[in-house]
């Protein structure tokens, strides 16, 4: 049924579970440290993905020269772009987060076009104006408007993008030669968890002590749920489609963060900046898609 699904359809169910992850993060870090959270989050992904592996494995992939292209994108995706993710949901919110996640089809773009050899159209060097022209409008202080986060901030959900777009990138030549939407998630969730999970014991002096009856840490694992489908869809999309189309629709997550924080969680506080640079990113990502 899976297969049934178009890329676009797949990377718009990504853009969904991304910003459903993120709310759930932004509860849990209420009294959760972003480094254990991320850890948490991971170790669930991988968990999920490990438990479906009597159904999904193919162990003659770990035998192929391409796994190394999967084990060198679990060294920083999800490891180092998702403790920066969190730790920018921690300054700036959810919304605000996903909006500059949304400079990922810049990148993404540059390299299907740079390393793959796709097509530039006016599309897509319009729909990259306009994300670039929505950091800047969320990187401007207002006076009228006071703001409670740092300038530096914005750098984390920015650089996270660069990585995921770069990892995308990546998987989609490994991809080529392992043509499996599940293997690259356990191998690159696996890899990540371990990595994170060994700097948590290093930099903590032990074993990590979590109280998973909290409300805190559980938050962090039913994200890690979400995330683990949403990596799912988005590796089915790069599988069946194009870097420069599955990439700016998984960039409308912030419209979904946007309707989760005011409908559902009602937490977020938006302010007319943040919505107009929400606006500018989605009319962006519509001209980037259909750039393809």
């Amino acid at each position: 049924m899976i297969a049934d699904i178009p890329p676009y359809g797949m990377a718009l169910i990504a853009a969904f579970l991304f910003a459903f992850g993120g709310q759930l993060q932004n509860l849990g870090l209420q009294n959760v440290d972003s480094r254990t959270g991320t850890m948490l989050s991971i170790g669930s992904s991988t968990a999920i993905y490990w438990l479906a592996a009597p159904f999904l494995l193919h162990p003659q992939y770990f035998l192929h020269p391409a796994v190394l292209i999967f084990v060198a994108i679990g060294f920083v995706r999800p490891a180092v772009s998702a403790n920066l993710s969190v730790a920018a949901i921690r300054h700036l919110g959810p919304t605000l987060t996903a909006t500059l996640n949304a400079t990922g089809p810049f990148f993404g773009s540059a390299f299907g076009i740079l390393i793959l050899g796709e097509l530039l159209t006016w599309q897509i060097a319009l729909g990259t104006f306009g994300i670039i022209f929505a950091v800047l409008i969320l990187s401007l202080r207002s006076k009228k408007i006071p703001t409670t986060w740092p300038m530096w901030a914005l750098g984390l959900p920015v650089a996270a993008a660069i990585i995921r777009a770069c990892a995308n990138g990546f998987a989609k030549i490994g991809m080529n030669y392992i043509p499996d939407a599940y293997f690259i998630g356990v191998v690159t969730f696996t890899v990540s968890f371990l990595l994170t999970t060994g700097l948590h014991i290093a930099k903590g002096g032990g074993r990590p002590k979590i109280a998973l009856g909290q409300r805190g840490p559980m938050w962090f694992i039913v994200s890690g749920a979400f995330f683990g489908f949403a990596a799912l869809s988005v590796n089915f999309a790069l599988l069946h489609g194009s870097i420069v189309t599955v990439v700016p629709i998984i960039a409308a997550s912030p419209v979904f963060s946007m309707l989760l924080s005011i409908i559902l969680f009602k937490r977020e506080q938006l302010n007319l900046k943040i919505v107009l640079a929400v606006l500018i990113v989605v009319a962006s990502v519509i001209l980037i898609a259909l750039g393809k």
